[in-house]
């Protein structure tokens, strides 16, 4: 497999795995409910961007759509973290899931910068 691919598969994956952690927030709490609603709509966004970014049709649309792709990155992080705050999971069962987000983000990063040039 090819990066490109590897990393298609890799934010899907990661798209998985924000569900289930959806999945297992507290229904009966409001709070945790709208903070997983956000992580479930940022965190499944970051895999469609990334496919959208390889149909760009320039350029310029394949650095726009990466730049969606850090941007929903970002606030996937900082609704992860809110849940931790918050106490709404375990920190073990929410480490994995910022480490990868960590991960994402610097991946994409380099990504952004090649694309425009930037070392």
């Amino acid at each position: 497999m090819n990066d490109e691919k590897d990393l298609r598969v890799r934010t899907k994956e990661f798209a998985h795995r924000i569900i289930r952690l959806y999945v297992a927030l507290p229904k009966n709490n409001a709070v945790a409910q709208v903070l997983g609603r956000q992580v479930l709509r940022s965190g499944t966004s970051v895999g469609a961007n990334y496919r959208e970014a390889h149909r760009a049709r320039s350029k310029s649309e394949f650095i726009s759509k990466i730049g969606e792709c850090l941007k929903e990155a970002d606030e996937t992080l900082y609704w992860l973290e809110l849940l931790l705050d918050e106490k709404l999971l375990p920190a073990n069962r929410l480490q994995p899931l910022l480490d990868e987000t960590n991960e994402l983000l610097a991946i994409l990063t380099t990504i952004s910068k090649r694309a425009k040039g930037i070392t």
